[in-house]
């Protein structure tokens, strides 16, 4: 691969997020809705075929099924991670990339109205350790960011910095600002930073070193994200022990079976022609990186994951929380969307396993997120009131298999995430997951709003901005509105 400079091309036809539905996924569920009420009509006016009790139990099954299949699914790649693969840097070996052979680098930082975190931003960004004259740093501003442009200005950059100002024009997402940046990067190799992120000073050391010595089908290299505030709060304890088990255990058992890897927002390194290859990040996706993640696999192209980290700064007000996993979900939903426009093409093209885990990963976990309410209520009544009101209504297998699903599977799911926190040292959080049912119930919100905003087109790729630097830290104070 070359690494000469040109405009990304544009994402694969049908592979945008700028719509939600493509004609045939609107056709077939116009063709479902309309089966089975012509069942239920045909029911009720002759009695024959099932009624709407035999629909709610087949229905149910359905949903106990899926909500089995995913905590399966999650608790392997949690258990398969002891066999990761991922790219791990003894001492001394990167010395073995003298600084004259090493890459340019063009590190790609999206901002907005973040004027606050700029000092702290430029000096974690100057400490990289890595030959200015090789490195690049792209800061994209918003044109009607002035604050930040200003604050820019005040400061003392280094030779390597370069403010790119993006044009205000719709729609206002990371995405679009990261492909101005990206039509303007000479780089060989790229990687994607947030305003607040504390990487490894030696990270584009150790991506560099991976990139040389995996073979040219990967085209990226993932990073481990980790929260430098698990103590704030009750918050902070669950979200720190979801994102050590992610990208601790999780991305690792993906990593070893080779699964489709959907990228983390931050830290993630590219061949920077092969991303203009795959036409850069789609705008209109509010998750881009999950999305490049799988157009990436579709491509017959890797992701593999190394061993460094970097820290971000957990969410630890409920409102915050809220809007951020909100965006998250949403985008979630775009992607799975968008990828499965065409189900036997991404069949083809994926093969029967990778194919699985997307929709395993992306949109029947999402699902489940959604029903959880359901399941939950269904539970609590059992309990409370006895089962007289529900035997009636649902077959034992039914009944009993939804009671086992949700003990079970939230059983599951909360010692995945100890062996998360204990994977990552957060040995004080484990008591907590105790409680991380409650963590699942406000998640169960997140993405109740999320679909809201999917079915509204004006807010269907809103990014909301999450405010960051509410908890002081080893640096001055700073508070960021991180995309």
């Amino acid at each position: 691969m070359s690494a000469h400079r040109k405009r990304p091309d544009a994402p694969p036809s049908g592979l945008s997020a700028q719509s939600l539905l493509s004609p045939g996924q609107i056709a077939l569920a116009l063709t479902v809705i309309g089966t089975v009420a012509a069942a239920l009509a045909v029911h009720l006016l002759t009695g024959f075929g099932p009624g709407p009790l035999q629909w709610a139990q087949a229905g149910m099954f359905a949903l106990i099924v899926l909500y089995l299949a995913v905590i399966a699914f999650k608790f392997a790649m949690v258990l398969g991670s002891g066999k990761s693969t991922a790219m791990r840097f003894a001492p001394g070996s990167l010395e073995t990339f003298p600084d004259h052979e090493l890459p340019k680098y063009t590190v790609l930082v999206p901002l907005y109205r973040e004027a606050a975190v700029v000092p702290g931003l430029v000096r974690r960004l100057s400490a990289m350790d890595y030959p200015e004259s090789k490195l690049e740093i792209l800061l994209l501003v918003e044109a009607e960011d002035a604050e930040t442009r200003e604050a820019l200005a005040a400061v003392d950059l280094g030779r390597a910095f370069r403010t790119v100002v993006v044009p205000d024009t719709a729609p206002k997402t990371k995405p679009k600002a990261c492909n101005v940046g990206l039509a303007r990067a000479t780089g060989e190799l790229c990687v994607i930073f947030d305003a607040e992120d504390r990487p490894d000073p030696d990270q584009l050391r150790k991506a560099a070193l991976a990139f040389r010595m995996l073979p040219e089908r990967v085209v990226c290299v993932q990073a481990e994200l980790q929260y430098w505030n698990p103590w704030t709060n009750w918050l902070t304890r669950c979200f720190s022990a979801e994102y050590a088990t992610n990208f601790s255990l999780t991305l690792h058992g993906m990593d070893r079976h080779r699964l489709a890897i959907p990228l983390g927002g931050t830290s993630n390194h590219f061949r920077i022609d092969a991303l203009r290859a795959l036409g850069g990040w789609d705008p209109f996706n509010v998750t881009e990186d999950a999305d490049l993640g799988i157009r990436i696999a579709r491509r017959g192209w890797d992701v593999r994951m190394i061993v460094s980290v970097t820290e971000e700064e957990a969410n630890s007000r409920l409102g915050n929380w809220i809007r951020q996993r909100s965006r998250w979900i949403k985008g979630y939903l775009q992607t799975w969307l968008v990828h499965s426009r065409r189900p036997l093409r991404l069949w083809r093209e994926l093969g029967t396993r990778k194919t699985l885990a997307i929709h395993l990963t992306l949109g029947f976990s999402t699902v489940t997120t959604l029903i959880n309410p359901l399941m939950w209520a269904m539970t609590l009544s059992y309990f409370v009131f006895g089962p007289q009101w529900m035997e009636p209504l649902f077959p034992p297998a039914v009944l009993y298999g939804g009671m086992f699903a949700m003990i079970a599977g939230n059983a599951l799911m909360c010692y995945a995430l100890m062996l998360g926190c204990l994977k990552r040292g957060l040995y004080a959080a484990v008591r907590a997951m105790l409680t991380v049912p409650l963590y699942w119930a406000l998640m169960s919100v997140a993405a109740y709003k999320a679909l809201g905003q999917l079915v509204r087109p004006s807010k269907r790729h809103f990014w909301e901005l999450t405010d960051h630097g509410l908890v002081e830290s080893d640096e001055a104070p700073e508070v960021a509105h991180v995309r």
